[in-house]
């Protein structure tokens, strides 16, 4: 289409503008061909009428769409021009924070005058091995493709760095060096990569200074060439400079600084090394105080200046030649202060004994006087004679100048061939790298001779990239077969003829200068005669006739003439260097011994830069032709060699551009002015690029980008399966003009604003669609609306017809209760006359009523009164006579039974009496007794028969007397009562009268009384309600008091376990950092160990020197303790010669001083061990001699042998039971460790006395079986010479090392002492008084025995309770020392910190394991000492049975008695033990670990059969007792272990197999160790199986040591083998498709996010997981480690995809976080499906599934900025902040992120205390552990199996 279709109603186009250069407008109208003027609406909201260019009738610059904005590539606009390149880089720069942009193959770099945290080298890791078009823009990335190029291309490369003064040039080229030495590395230990980059420190101070626009300017252009081997590790580096500015060494311009290392050596002149300079204040000094700001704001230039020194020591630069270097530069200073007093207009002086001259020539070694004449004079030669002449003041002046200019020139070009010396390797080099940092193109108010030359170079550098472009952009069409136009593009050529041709600018300056009166202004004649009117890029100014102007490609410039002769001869007067070379000073003449000028005789003085060569050139001698060819290199002549030299290199390389950007004069951060930025776009090429890629075709999609981009302007039916024949379809439809875009191999391509137009498109389409969605839902909401309505009205017409409804029966109801109010009213008015009349009536009636019962009661009352006192006196009467007549009978009852009580009692006492006397007496005769008793029981029978007849009948008796006593009495007592009743009648009627005067007196007092207690009653009433209500508010106080003791309670409860958690997780934190950093330096100290032996095989083959019997190699000395304390003596006797045989001079590559320190100190603790060894087996020698001569002695034969044979088998069967007994004494004492256990029924109290029960039953026994063994050995009493019984403590030393403390073997001993004095006693003393004592003193003896191990258990809890104190107190001690030594390491830069930590960790390391090494050491020699005194001791054993068995005759055999004795003997049964020879060792270990293959292994046998194998034959080695057998197997498994490891470590099956297999050997080791921790889940017959003789637990040290390496090396396979998927799998591939659209992009190459072949998805990451976790599981890897490898998986996973995720801008939109929270939900997925969700897997996971939630939410209001800061706790505000600064909408209808409210998120995450790091770490291994998982497979019942090839070793 055309283009003046775009400009449509609401269109916006770039509008100039003289303020902000570009200024955005909309149309109001659609423009029409022919329109003159366009109606604008500017953003600011005025109205504008732009009136076209007649002439040209240009329209103005059309606006991309707001999705193209902010892109990474500038190419990726679709209108490419100069608006649209300023905004985008605004909006990146100020928005988004990001200073790199792409422009094709240029990287815009922005100076943000910020430290900002991009360079770190976790930055360098995400960007190593990333395509250039994957990442953000970076210089990392930059260098990144330079580095893969010359790997793959194989193709020397060159990074060119230009821009403007302080626009970051230098800065930029650091870190491209410093990215080659992180990533490449150095291919020796000389650490190349770090002299490399110490080269920029003293760079920078001898050629940097302060300038009005930069603080650190270089004030020389340098190209660095890093050199790398076929490998690709840098081996050395070369430096070429250019044009240094030797005018700032004499003059600096106002708030300008002379060179960096003059105000360094001034702030350092109080050191004592410096006091010889006699240097002070930078303002004392004329050289460095005319710019009057000797200071610069943050930077400490002694600080500085220490860093020059540990630069120049890094580089090899002595201290001498340091000294030397201070001497020449203080020097220089004070020269600058030598005055000058005029004699007259032609001569001058010096005052005498000048200071400044004084000092300079004592620091210059020079004679003062002849340097003080050479300052005022000069030599004239003619052809005839020489003379010399005064110099006037000026001219003295500006010789003093020139001199110092050219020592400084010669210093800086002697100090950069030193530093390329050290930078020089001897290695060939195979390619390198080049980084040229030069200045950029220059325009100021007055330009001379300098400005000249840089843009003179400038001119050069950008025609090479114009043709690099215009080459690019060639490949690339005829790579699609595009039909190849010619583009038009602006060709400097013509600018450099003006200046290079012959007759040009540089050709006449020449030429100039050789005439003898030649001036400036002659000069200018020259120019203007030659080139005025005739070159159309030179000009003349209309004002000036000493100036010229010359159009460059960036802009014109005008140059002033006068200065150009001067600087362009650059010459010194030669009297003054002879006086130089003549110095005493060596380094000196140094400086000028190559010196290549010839110096002129005329005077001059010299200013500006002068260029360096690479090579400096030796001046030949010959003929004086010659020399007057030398005479022509001037210093226009030398730059323009120079320049042509590195033309040809950079022609030679493969080029990459980084532009650097100043923007703004101002140093402010992050200030963008546009200005400025236009000019320097126009003047570094960027613009061209842009305009040579707009010829073009500059926008290129693939047929499958364009297809998923625009899908949505296809119709279903043109949708075809062959992708490219679709697009060529719908484009032939959509643009009608064929010459807008062509179709490649692979690419579309289009022109400029053919994109934008299909954007166009696009976004009406679905604004179309999005209409018709709104059009559908809006119809569906409002008919929703209104039957919501209707419904509504509905309702209300039912509740309103209803109200009616109820207002009427409301009225009905009202009538009826009316007319029954009515009624009942009515009634009730009859009703109540009638009740008053019948109430009257009633009361009448009740008066008359009451009044007749009152008379008929009173006389009833009377009546019944009489009765009742009758009846009371009757009553009483009786009660008396019957009162009296049963107290009578009572009596007479009471008196016969006590008679008969005290007879039954006479009798029972006289039986008792008998009975007890019968038992005394009669003793054990039981019959007679019971026959006695049937006779008594007779004769009790009969008697209670008569005592029953008596009773009776003295019954009867009783009863007859009974009556007639108590009718006699009866009658006294009537005849005495009528007596008393008369007086008592009488008494009664007195007392009643009186008690009626009581009574009413009482009544009287009772009414006062109760008055009182009501007035009381009341008074206690009122009184208790008061004291309830004070109670209940007491009590509501007390409520309120216990509830907040009880909250406070509460809350102190809380926070106490608050605190506790916060305590136990940071303890549990610092044993994971502590565990990390014991892991990490294990696997440095594994690394290192690889590295050592890699070094020694390379030295080897360098050696070649053939070592016989040489088996083993250091390896055996590398894993921590195996290193050094289990490793055999054969191999330490053997590695001794390996030492000494190695060629000190050929060690090269282990020149570390602190590995010569250790091995140096191994080497001497080897030699004091060898002839500690050898003085012991030289002791041992006599003592075995000495034995020998005692067992020479005839020895007793005969009936004694034989019994203390029998007797040590029955110790032994005893010994078995006792130690049986004690562990399961020991059980039951370890359940309760409390007092209370031996209290009476505790379980250990029982324990006790069965275990007493159990002795006693046993004594009983062997008492038994010693009677029988006496009764037999009574005839043989007196031919047995009497000797003592106690067995020889030789035979027994065996046995009693077997047990296991203290109380077992004094317990023995006990049971041998009493069994051999069970011979010496008599038969007849066995008495039972004499067995009950032994048995009391056995029981008194386990008494004590008890009580001994108690107190010992109970000091060694109290020790091991000291011991881990003193261990805490340690650690703590440790960690102050750590934080000190960390605090102390973080005021370090980060190199250095980095090397303090690394060599504090080192020295550490090797401190404890010397210490170990000689604890070790000292343990083995005394195990050493004993096992061989047990193998002494046992082989006397052995004689001592051959001997018996020798001197038995077979008579003797056949007539000895056979004795009851019982010997047991076990049946022959596996005991899970494995035998083989010791020869055969090797093969074991190269058939079951080295050939052995993982796979065959895992399928078809038991999981962890190696390591079962390995311990069953550790336990044979175990049960012969032998350590070198058992040494020297373990150390092969793990030496071979770590073989298999390094020869295929990258196996993820051989590491997975090992590691699981190495666990299980260490458990093995801990769970048969005999450790009672250990043993709780095993069963009786594992028990059994136990280890006897040797505790392993230090090799269990090594092998969890062993395992920790492995599983790192296993992490770090799985990263490789998961590193490639992750990004892809997780962020680029779409797996909801359709959900993300593609973004048009530039130049850079684009990861589709479509899947193609070879892609990863998200599903090849869960295969590769299913793949790990089932490879684990048949190795039968313990769950919890299984568990942690998930974990670490998911880490790298997480980390990885997040830090992409931070380094991408186009992944950063809402579309792609619904992918990565899918993503993130299939993983978790996977986790449930192998019930790994308690792993913490999970959890890892968690930054990045906040930093996809982040990509979603909104991200408005306020609201949203606070539900952000609580949601993203696991995430940096770093990294929050620039997730939002990237947050890129895919689509028109997202909306960019405000950057008010990226700072309302970071006002409000200021106070939050997190890592400034913006990356997670990626390699960051988590501490791993081993738990404790026994085995139930029992040791025998394994087989071993055939294919194993293992058929010579035996099952035991």
């Amino acid at each position: 289409m055309a283009a003046s279709e775009l400009y449509t109603k609401f269109a916006r186009v770039w509008i100039p503008d003289p303020e902000e250069v570009w200024k955005s407008a909309e149309l109001l109208k659609d423009y029409k061909p022919g329109d003159k003027v366009l109606l604008l609406h500017l953003e600011e909201g005025k109205d504008l009428e732009y009136r076209l260019d007649p002439k040209t009738k240009e329209l103005p610059h059309l606006r991309n769409p707001d999705i193209l904005v902010g892109e990474n590539d500038l190419t990726a606009l679709s209108y490419l021009h100069e608006p649209a390149v300023l905004h985008n880089l605004r909006v990146r720069f100020i928005d988004s924070k990001l200073i790199y942009t792409y422009c094709g193959i240029v990287l815009v770099a922005i100076n943000p005058y910020e430290q900002l945290p991009i360079y770190g080298e976790d930055i360098i890791n995400a960007y190593s091995g990333q395509n250039m078009g994957d990442m953000d823009p970076h210089i990392f990335a930059v260098a990144e493709e330079a580095y893969k190029q010359m790997a793959r291309d194989e193709r020397n490369q060159s990074i060119i760095v230009s821009g403007e003064s302080g626009a970051g040039k230098t800065v930029s080229a650091k870190y491209a060096m410093r990215y080659f030495a992180t990533v490449s590395g150095s291919a020796s230990e000389a650490n190349v990569e770090e002299k490399v980059l110490a080269s920029n420190p003293i760079m920078e101070s001898i050629g940097n200074a302060k300038t009005t626009r930069n603080d650190n300017s270089s004030r020389f252009g340098k190209y660095i060439e890093i050199g790398f081997d076929k490998r690709y590790r840098i081996i050395g580096a070369n430096m070429r400079t250019y044009l240094l500015e030797k005018s700032r060494v004499v003059f600096q311009a106002e708030e300008e600084r002379n060179y960096h290392i003059f105000y360094q050596l001034c702030a350092s002149a109080k050191l004592p090394e410096f006091k010889m300079l006699r240097l002070g204040n930078a303002n004392n000094f004329h050289y460095t105080k005319q710019g009057g700001s000797p200071v610069i704001e943050g930077v400490d230039d002694t600080k500085e200046m220490a860093h020059t020194r540990q630069a120049c020591t890094l580089l090899g630069i002595s201290e001498s030649y340091q000294m030397g270097i201070f001497r020449i530069l203080a020097g220089i200073l004070h020269l600058g202060n030598v005055a000058f007093t005029s004699r007259d207009s032609d001569s001058c002086t010096i005052p005498p004994k000048h200071e400044p001259l004084s000092i300079f020539s004592d620091l210059m070694g020079v004679d003062y006087e002849e340097m003080c004449h050479w300052l005022c004079h000069r030599k004239l030669a003619t052809a005839a004679e020489t003379y010399i002449k005064p110099i006037s003041k000026l001219q003295a002046t500006n010789a003093r100048d020139a001199l110092a200019k050219h020592i400084y020139a010669k210093l800086f070009s002697w100090i950069v061939d030193h530093v390329n010396q050290a930078l020089h390797s001897a290695v060939k080099q195979h390619s390198f790298i080049g980084v040229l940092d030069i200045y950029g193109f220059e325009t100021f108010e007055i330009n001379s001779f300098e400005q000249f030359c840089i843009n003179y170079a400038n001119e050069k550098l950008q025609q090479q990239f114009n043709m690099h472009v215009f080459k690019l952009e060639q490949e690339e069409y005829m790579k699609e077969q595009i039909p190849w136009t010619l583009i038009d593009f602006y060709d400097n050529q013509p600018c450099i003829n003006l200046i290079e041709s012959k007759l040009g600018i540089l050709d006449l300056l020449d030429e100039e200068c050789k005439m003898p009166k030649g001036t400036d202004d002659t000069w200018a004649q020259k120019l203007y005669n030659t080139h005025l009117n005739k070159c159309t890029l030179f000009e003349k100014p209309r004002l000036s006739n000493k100036a010229f102007i010359i159009q460059h490609f960036a802009d014109k410039v005008e140059y002033q003439c006068e200065g150009f002769l001067e600087k362009n001869k650059d010459t010194v007067f030669e009297e003054q260097i002879k006086v130089l070379k003549s110095s005493k000073f060596k380094m000196l003449p140094e400086l000028f011994q190559d010196d290549e000028k010839v110096i002129s005789p005329t005077s001059a003085t010299s200013s500006g830069r002068t260029p360096l060569t690479r090579t400096p050139v030796k001046p030949t001698k010959g003929r004086p032709g010659q020399t007057a060819k030398e005479h022509k290199k001037t210093v226009g002549h030398q730059f323009r060699n120079s320049l042509h030299l590195l033309m040809e290199t950079l022609n030679a390389t493969t080029p990459h551009y980084v532009r650097c950007i100043k923007p703004n004069d101002f140093k402010f951060p992050f200030t963008f002015d546009e200005k400025r930025a236009v000019q320097q776009l126009r003047a570094c090429g960027v613009l061209e690029t842009i305009r040579i890629s707009a010829a073009g075709f500059p926008s290129r999609w693939t047929y499958q980008e364009f297809f998923s981009r625009y899908r949505v302007l296809m119709k279903q039916k043109d949708v075809l399966s062959d992708r490219k024949q679709t697009c060529k379809n719908v484009l032939e439809k959509l643009i009608v003009d064929k010459d807008k875009y062509q179709f490649g191999k692979t690419k579309i391509f289009f022109r400029a604003g053919q994109v934008a137009y299909l954007e166009k498109l696009r976004a009406d389409k679905l604004r179309a669609a999005c209409i018709r969605i709104q059009k559908t839902i809006r119809g569906w909401l409002l008919r929703k609306k209104y039957l919501r309505v209707r419904k509504a009205a509905i309702v209300v017409q039912r509740y309103v017809r209803g109200y009616q409804a109820r207002c009427y029966a409301k009225f009905l109801r009202r009538t009826k209760a009316a007319t029954i109010i009515q009624k009942y009213w009515r009634m009730y008015i009859v009703r109540k006359r009638y009740k008053i009349r019948r109430s009257a009536t009633i009361v009448l009636q009740s008066y008359l009523r009451g009044y007749l019962a009152r008379n008929r009661y009173r006389k009833m009352l009377r009546e019944h009164k009489a009765v009742i006192i009758q009846k009371w006196v009757r009553g009483w009467l009786a009660r008396t006579h019957y009162k009296r007549s049963t107290h009578a009978i009572i009596y007479l009852q009471c008196c016969f039974r006590r008679m008969m009580a005290k007879r039954e009692l006479k009798k029972l006492k006289i039986e008792a009496r008998s009975v007890e006397r019968y038992k005394k007496l009669h003793i054990g005769m039981e019959n007679k007794i019971m026959q006695l008793q049937r006779k008594v029981d007779e004769q009790n029978k009969d008697y209670k028969c008569l005592m029953e007849k008596l009773t009776n009948l003295e019954g009867i008796y009783n009863s007859e007397t009974e009556k007639l006593r108590s009718d006699l009495e009866r009658l006294q007592l009537s005849e005495e009562e009528a007596k008393i009743a008369t007086g008592r009648v009488l008494s009664l009627q007195e007392e009643i009268g009186k008690l009626r005067k009581d009574l009413e007196q009482t009544q009287s007092e009772k009414k006062s009384i109760e008055e009182r207690a009501d007035r009381y009653k009341q008074e206690t009433e009122q009184l208790v309600s008061n004291l309830k209500e004070e109670n209940t508010l007491l009590k509501q106080e007390k409520e309120a008091l216990n509830h907040l003791i009880v909250e406070q309670a509460k809350e102190m409860t809380e926070t106490m376990e608050k605190k506790l958690v916060e305590e136990t997780k940071q303890l549990e934190l610092d044993l994971n950092d502590e565990r990390l950093r014991y892991q990490n330096l294990l696997n440095e100290f594994s690394r290192l160990e690889e590295r050592y032996d890699d070094l020694k095989e390379e030295m080897t083959l360098m050696v070649n020197v053939p070592k016989p019997g040489h088996k083993r190699t250091d390896s055996t000395h590398s894993s921590n303790e195996s290193e050094y304390t289990f490793s055999s003596e054969i191999a330490e006797t053997e590695d001794m010669p390996l030492r000494t045989e190695e060629p000190s001079e050929k060690r090269v590559p282990l020149d570390m001083s602190l590995f010569l320190k250790l091995q140096k100190r191994v080497t001497e603790l080897e030699q004091e061990k060898q002839v500690m060894q050898d003085e012991l087996d030289r002791k041992e020698e006599q003592v075995l001699r000495s034995k020998a001569k005692e067992e020479e002695r005839p020895q007793i034969r005969g009936a004694e042998l034989e019994y203390e044979s029998l007797k040590r088998q029955e110790l032994e069967s005893e010994n078995k039971k006792l130690k049986n007994e004690l562990n399961e004494l020991r059980k039951a004492l370890s359940e309760k460790s409390a007092p209370e256990v031996t209290a009476p029924g505790a379980p250990a109290y029982r324990v006790l006395m069965e275990q007493l029960t159990s002795v006693s039953e046993e004594l009983d026994v062997r008492k038994e079986e010693v009677l029988i063994l006496r009764s037999q050995l009574v005839s043989q009493k007196e031919a047995i010479q009497p000797k003592n019984t106690m067995t020889d403590s030789t035979i027994l030393l065996e046995d009693v090392q077997k047990m296991k403390d203290k109380g077992e073997i004094a317990q023995a001993y006990i049971g041998l002492k009493e069994t051999n004095k069970a011979p010496a006693m008599d038969c007849h003393e066995l008495n039972e008084d004499g067995e009950l004592w032994l048995v009391y003193e056995g029981l008194k003896q386990a008494n004590r025995l008890l009580e001994s191990q108690l107190q010992s258990q109970k000091r060694s809890h109290e020790n091991e309770a000291e011991a881990l104190r003193g261990e805490i107190q340690s650690l703590k001690e440790e960690n102050n020392r750590q934080q000190q030594l960390l605090a102390q390491n973080l005021q370090l830069p980060p190199e250095a910190r980095i090397e303090a930590s690394l060599q504090h960790e080192i020295t550490r390391l090797t401190n404890e394991n010397l210490d170990l090494m000689e604890q070790l050491e000292k343990q083995d020699k005394t195990v050493r000492k004993l096992k061989k005194q047990l193998k002494v001791f046992a082989k006397k054993i052995g004689e001592l049975e051959v001997g018996q068995m020798e001197n038995i005759s077979p008579g003797q055999i056949i007539d000895e008695p056979i004795r009851p004795v019982n010997i047991p003997r076990k049946e022959k049964d596996f005991q899970g033990m494995l035998e083989y020879k010791k020869e055969d060792e090797q093969k074991l270990v190269k058939n079951l670990i080295l050939e052995l293959k993982p796979r065959g292994v895992a399928v078809n046998l038991i999981p962890g059969l190696p390591a079962y194998i390995l311990f069953m034959c550790v336990r044979h080695a175990d049960y012969l007792n032998d350590d070198q057998k058992v040494r020297s197997l373990l150390t092969s498994t793990i030496n071979s272990i770590k073989k298999v490891l390094k020869k295929r470590g990258d196996d993820f099956e051989t590491v997975s197999f090992w590691l699981s297999n190495t666990c299980r050997f260490l458990h093995c080791l801990k769970q048969y160790s005999g450790e009672e921790g250990f043993m709780k889940h095993n069963t009786s017959r594992q028990n059994e199986h136990c280890l006897t003789n040797f505790d392993l637990a230090e090799y269990r040290q090594v092998l969890s040591d062993l395992a920790i390496q492995i599983y790192q090396q296993l992490v770090r396979v799985l990263e490789n083998i998961l590193q490639p998927m992750i990004v892809s799998g997780m962020l680029e591939h779409e797996t909801i498709q359709g959900v993300s659209g593609v973004k048009p992009t530039g130049l850079r190459k684009r990861t589709s996010s479509i899947a193609d072949e070879g892609t990863y998805t998200l599903d090849s990451i869960l295969r590769q997981l299913n793949s790990f976790h089932s490879v684990m599981c048949q190795h039968g890897t313990d769950p919890e480690l299984i568990k942690q490898v998930v974990r670490q998986m998911f880490y790298v996973v997480g980390a990885v995809t997040l830090n992409n995720l931070l380094l991408r801008k186009d992944m950063c939109s809402w579309s792609k976080g619904m992918q990565i929270r899918y993503n993130v939900s299939q993983l978790e997925e996977w986790l449930r499906d192998k019930n790994l969700m308690n792993s913490g897997a999970k959890e890892t996971l968690e930054p990045l599934i906040q930093a996809a939630q982040l990509l979603q939410v909104k991200k408005k209001t306020d609201d949203d900025a606070e539900a952000i800061c609580s949601m993203c706790s696991a995430l940096t505000t770093a990294q929050i902040v620039k997730v939002l600064n990237l947050y890129t909408p895919v689509n028109e209808f997202e909306e960019r992120v405000s950057v008010s409210f990226i700072r309302t998120i970071q006002m409000r995450l200021r106070d939050r205390k997190d890592s400034p790091q913006l990356l997670m770490d990626a390699k960051h291994i988590f501490p791993v552990t081993f738990p404790f998982n026994p085995s139930s497979l029992a040791l025998e019942t394994i087989q071993i199996p055939a294919s194993l090839g293992l058929g010579f070793i035996s099952r035991v």
